[in-house]
């Protein structure tokens, strides 16, 4: 069982940045795939980015490209979003999620297996 926990989410003006956080609990998260989703109002929830553990693959979700970068600090068991120019199509709940398998930065939201309760993210024009 590991527990997700989000934050760092917050108000911001068009073009500013925000830093997520996703604390994992329960077990290490050394050997497991991380994302990050998001979901709009009225919209499906989507993928933003991923990163693996096994060959070090890093995804990005087409809209978030050199904008937003992911990384993880295994020893904290924790994995961050560095979000910057942020636009108000980026306003949305964001959720960190755990993939147990490792090879794979995989972009498909049933490919994984552990889910935080969320953060929302607010870019205002």
């Amino acid at each position: 069982q590991v527990q997700l926990a989000e934050s760092g989410g917050g108000l911001v003006q068009a073009g500013g940045s925000l830093r997520l956080s996703c604390v994992a609990s329960g077990r290490p998260l050394s050997s497991y795939t991380m994302g990050w989703f998001r979901q709009a109002p009225g919209k499906e929830r989507e993928f933003v980015a991923g990163i693996a553990w096994i060959g070090g693959r890093i995804s990005y979700a087409d809209s978030v490209k050199g904008r937003f970068t992911i990384s993880r600090d295994n020893a904290r068991n924790t994995v961050y979003l560095q979000m910057n120019s942020l636009k108000c199509e980026d306003t949305a709940v964001y959720y960190c999620a755990a993939d147990t398998k490792p090879y794979f930065a995989s972009a498909t939201m049933t490919d994984y297996d552990y889910w935080g309760q969320g953060t929302q993210v607010t870019v205002s024009s």
